[in-house]
């Protein structure tokens, strides 16, 4: 499906013009509304024309001046819609923001050492703390085989990933890919998705009604570990390639590519169109702030950007940014909203990101959740204990209560931004204003002020952030998109993950990315791990971020440490 008839789809289903109001995981707030000017509205035939100069005879020159404004306008309406989201003028975010320090508002820190990631929100009432450790204790403590004496947190498996959510998120942090062969993928799990096959699986995804076509033997998760009795899917194994590449001085960073294979089948062998896509574990910090942007301030960006892309259409291409937004199935309403979690943007609130990890990472139901994540075809993971309790009320048994949910809730929604590092060196300074230059804020939108609701997220209420994300799924070119088992590229318009393609990536939030090393020296960046600096980060981006890395290799030795500066005060 192409943008325009992806947007178009989208936008019918949503009813854009008739949303309640709303933040970003429901309730009632102030829908956040944007309104693009009326010259940023008009098309490039209006551009210009007189009643004493036909269209169809507008000069070479005329029409390059008319195609300028057009840009120009459409360049407009992206910086309109990010000083509407910041309350404050480009030009503040572009120098010092005095309220930059505190990236996380209110709820962060001031903190540089290896518990960076693990802080409660500064905000929290001292009558909520409780709920926060008791919440920290369930993410961090490992669940076991049921059955056991640690009733409250057996179940695992019988097919799983990890016995942790620490384990993934290391002390809270990002994780990293496998260094080598003896090491582990703990960190790092891999989605699977078949292409879609028939009519009528094309016609679901593109209307949002199924996440994906899921293999029918291993599902939509590779599980690499199993509980006695129960053959893991598969082990991962990974090799590198170097990748030279060098800036417009000569100076040379060597990348690394990666080869991901699936060795040691335990139900079978892989279908060569089976896509792969290799993730590693998201940093947990600020996640209840971006839950709390409200759906508008996410749909307004992606029609930006649409109109500046179209804007610099070339015959039948266009250029530039795009963004879409993702539009997935709350597994716990079935209801259709807007995603922003996850790296396809496929969850849509805290809680179902949650259990939607419990489910597909460690094996454990819940009432979000409440099949165990088995394929029909997997009899020995179907027939193994269970760690399910009796909920009461008449419903189900399942591993993980609405009572731990909750607890693990609020942790996820509460761990603090740090605060930012050096913010007014004028290396930072000089980096800052090189970001913008280069129009890294095309997809890193640095500032939201959030609504004040009446709900019970006190702590995200009315905060001033700097997340550098607009949330949105971008196609980030061949280089960084998923794979088949073959090693193949996937067909551009195969969907993964509801409306993302193995192109779309979502962009991660950069808050905190300058301690992430701090917080765990293995850590990289990137979906899957490859790039192990920012640098070599920056330097992957293709797709609708070409010509921004291409601005990047220009940089000489100063703007490097420039912008790695900037970078590194986040």
């Amino acid at each position: 499906m192409t943008d325009s008839r992806f947007q178009s789809t989208v936008d019918q289903s949503l009813k854009v013009n008739q949303l309640p109001e709303q933040r970003g995981s429901g309730g009632n707030h102030k829908r956040l509304m944007t309104t693009m000017t009326a010259a940023s509205m008009l098309s490039l035939a209006a551009l210009g024309i007189t009643g004493c100069q036909p269209a169809d005879n507008v000069s070479d020159k005329e029409s390059a001046t008319e195609s300028a404004a057009s840009e120009q306008q459409a360049d407009s309406g992206r910086t309109q819609v990010i000083e509407e989201l910041a309350g404050v003028p480009i030009s503040q975010l572009i120098e010092f923001d005095p309220q930059e320090v505190k990236q996380g508002g209110d709820t962060g820190l001031s903190i540089t050492s290896a518990e960076s990631y693990s802080k409660p929100s500064s905000n929290i009432p001292a009558s909520r703390k409780g709920d926060f450790f008791i919440g920290n204790a369930f993410f961090k403590q490992p669940w076991v085989v049921a059955p056991a004496s640690t009733d409250s947190r057996d179940g695992l498996g019988a097919l799983f990933n990890v016995a942790a959510c620490q384990s993934c998120h290391i002390k809270d942090g990002r994780g990293h890919a496998p260094l080598d062969a003896n090491d582990n993928a703990d960190s790092l799990l891999i989605r699977l998705a078949m292409p879609a096959s028939t009519d009528a699986q094309k016609a679901q995804l593109a209307a949002s009604k199924i996440e994906k076509v899921a293999h029918p033997m291993y599902g939509g998760q590779l599980q690499d570990r199993g509980v006695e009795g129960v053959p893991a899917e598969a082990k991962i194994a990974v090799s590198w390639q170097d990748v030279p590449v060098t800036f417009a001085d000569g100076h040379v960073v060597t990348l690394r590519r990666p080869n991901f294979k699936l060795t040691q089948p335990g139900y079978g062998e892989f279908d060569p169109e089976l896509m792969l896509s290799p993730r590693v574990a998201l940093p947990m910090i600020g996640l209840g702030l971006l839950e709390y942007i409200p759906d508008q301030a996410i749909i307004n960006q992606a029609k930006a950007n649409q109109a500046k892309a179209d804007s610099k259409k070339s015959g039948n291409n266009s250029t530039g940014v795009r963004g879409k937004y993702n539009w997935v199935i709350d597994p716990e309403t079935g209801k259709q909203a807007l995603g922003r979690f996850g790296w396809k943007a496929g969850q849509t609130r805290l809680i179902t990101q949650n259990m939607s990890a419990f489910n597909e990472d460690m094996g454990l139901t819940s009432r979000i959740k409440p099949v165990e994540s088995c394929t029909k075809l997997q009899t020995a993971c179907l027939d193994a204990a269970t760690g399910a309790d009796n909920q009461g009320d008449g419903l189900a048994p399942v591993e993980v209560s609405d009572e731990v949910a909750k607890f693990v809730e609020f942790y996820t929604r509460n761990l603090a931004v740090p605060h930012r590092r050096n913010a007014q060196d004028s290396l930072v300074l000089a980096g800052k204003k090189r970001f913008f230059d280069i129009g890294c804020q095309d997809c890193h939108t640095p500032r939201y002020q959030l609504p004040k609701g009446d709900d019970d997220h006190l702590e995200q209420h009315g905060q001033v952030i700097y997340p550098y994300t607009d949330l949105l799924l971008h196609d980030m070119g061949d280089d960084l998109a998923d794979r088949t088992v073959a090693g193949k590229l996937p067909p551009k318009d195969a969907q993964v993950e509801y409306l993302a393609t193995s192109y779309d990536w979502r962009t991660p939030a950069l808050w905190g990315v300058g301690l992430a090393q701090a917080v765990d020296p293995q850590a990289t960046f990137l979906h899957d791990g490859r790039a192990r600096t920012l640098m070599e980060a920056v330097l992957w981006h293709g797709g609708e971020a070409e010509s921004h890395k291409q601005q990047v290799l220009k940089l000489d030795k100063k703007g490097r440490e420039e912008l790695q500066a900037f970078l590194n005060s986040l």
